[in-house]
């Protein structure tokens, strides 16, 4: 793999990785239309690395949310075997924790399809798919009636069904970002809200997903001639992580979601079309 071909994969990841479009459904496209799979098979360390410098881009921008959700899962834990008036009410951003916690849940069956879904990465016709539906939710949940839901006042059920959301998202092709996104407004979550939860959530989840990943390239061999190139690849992936996370944040604010909506409808087609013309 080239320096260049390293950095533009950063990029490719960085951007579609919070933008609602799936980063592993383009990933997947670009590395079996364009170099027939070799980069994901031989490079799997390569894949970690891009992926941790997401994970590094949503703790920078939601540093301060981040830093009082673990303060406050802190003071949660200490609380269960601690004196509290009975009835009292938990604190927002602990309520917030919890809301989080729940979302999680459904990622335990996540590996338990983890092989079968890995072989859907080679398949570009079921990924173009995808990323069409993709776009449906994006284009309904762009209709939908702004929320007022927020950390304050959110269900227990809105949250596990952002985190179904999630983990049915393992699927390349549907993106992370778009599908719990749209859940969260389909649940009447604030668009913001919605878009806060979705990348909080996504730590974990990333995190995870790195930890299982980083076994399966330990286990296949690092080449760590390559160590400049997966450098930049990660330093990619983290700058432009960052600017999609902006970018994001201020189209939900605008509530201009419908352009990714459209992206996803033509980038499927595409895909279908290549696939069955190459």
């Amino acid at each position: 793999m080239s320096f260049f071909m390293a950095l533009f994969l950063g990029f490719i990841q960085g951007l579609t990785e919070f933008l609602p479009v799936s980063s592993s459904g383009h990933l997947s496209i670009i590395q079996n239309l364009i170099t027939g799979g070799d980069i994901e098979r031989d490079h799997m360390f390569f894949d970690v690395l891009l992926h941790f410098g997401t994970l590094v881009s949503v703790i920078l921008v939601y540093r301060k949310d981040i830093s009082e959700l673990l303060r406050e899962l802190f003071r949660g834990a200490a609380a269960v075997f601690g004196k509290k008036e009975p009835g009292a009410p938990a604190p927002p951003m602990r309520r917030f924790v919890w809301l989080l916690i729940v979302a999680c849940v459904p990622l335990i069956a996540v590996p338990f399809v983890a092989d079968y879904v890995e072989n859907l990465y080679y398949n570009t016709i079921f990924i173009g798919c995808a990323l069409i539906f993709t776009g449906l939710l994006l284009f309904l949940s762009d209709r939908m009636p702004k929320g007022r839901k927020d950390h304050k006042n959110a269900k227990v059920s809105d949250a596990l069904a952002v985190g179904i959301a999630q983990a049915v998202a393992v699927v390349p092709g549907l993106s992370r970002a778009g599908t719990t996104i749209a859940m969260g407004t389909f649940a009447g979550f604030d668009r913001e809200f919605a878009v806060k939860f979705s990348f909080i959530l996504s730590l974990p989840a990333i995190l995870a997903a790195n930890i299982l990943s980083l076994f399966k390239a330990v286990k296949a061999g690092i080449d760590m001639s390559l160590a400049g190139v997966y450098a930049a690849g990660m330093i990619s992936a983290f700058v432009f992580g960052v600017a999609a996370i902006s970018l994001i944040r201020y189209l939900a604010r605008k509530g201009k979601f419908g352009v990714f909506a459209w992206y996803c409808f033509a980038a499927g087609a595409a895909a279908i079309l290549l696939t069955v013309i190459l």
